[in-house]
C-alpha cells in the first residue's frame, strides 16, 4: 500500500484548506435552500423547525409598495442634497517665504568607490 490519501501525508495548511472548502460548500448549499421560495419544512434535530412558504399576492403587493416608497424617499433626499450643496472654492497653496538669513541645505557628497580609482 502506498498510503496515499492518509491525513499524515498532508501538511496542516493543506488539511485546513480542505476542511474550509468542504464547509464552504455545505454552507453555500444550505444558503441556497434557506433563501429558496419553495414550500419546504426544515427540521434541525427536533430543536429548530421551520416551514417556508412563498409569499402570498397581498404580501408581494405590500413589499412592492414599500420598495417604491423607499426609492421615492431616496430620490427626494438626493435632490435636497444637490440643492443644498454649493461648490466651495479650493484654496491655492502659497509658497512659504524663506528668511534671508537661513542656511541653504547641504548638497550630498559624491560617493567614490575604491575599484573606480584603480
Amino acid at each position: 500500500m502506498s498510503g496515499a490519501g492518509q491525513l499524515q501525508d498532508y501538511s496542516v495548511d493543506q488539511a485546513a484548506g480542505a476542511i474550509v472548502l468542504v464547509l464552504g460548500a455545505v454552507a453555500s448549499l444550505l444558503l441556497v435552500i434557506w433563501q429558496s421560495r419553495c414550500h419546504c419544512k426544515c427540521n434541525l434535530c427536533y430543536i429548530f423547525q421551520c416551514e417556508r412558504r412563498p409569499p402570498s399576492e397581498d404580501e408581494v403587493k405590500g413589499l412592492k409598495d414599500k420598495a417604491k416608497d423607499l426609492k421615492d424617499k431616496a430620490k427626494e433626499k438626493q435632490q435636497m442634497n444637490r440643492e443644498n450643496k454649493k461648490p466651495t472654492p479650493t484654496p491655492t497653496p502659497t509658497p512659504s517665504p524663506r528668511s534671508p538669513g537661513a542656511e541653504p541645505e547641504p548638497e550630498p557628497e559624491p560617493i567614490s568607490s575604491s575599484w573606480r580609482t584603480l
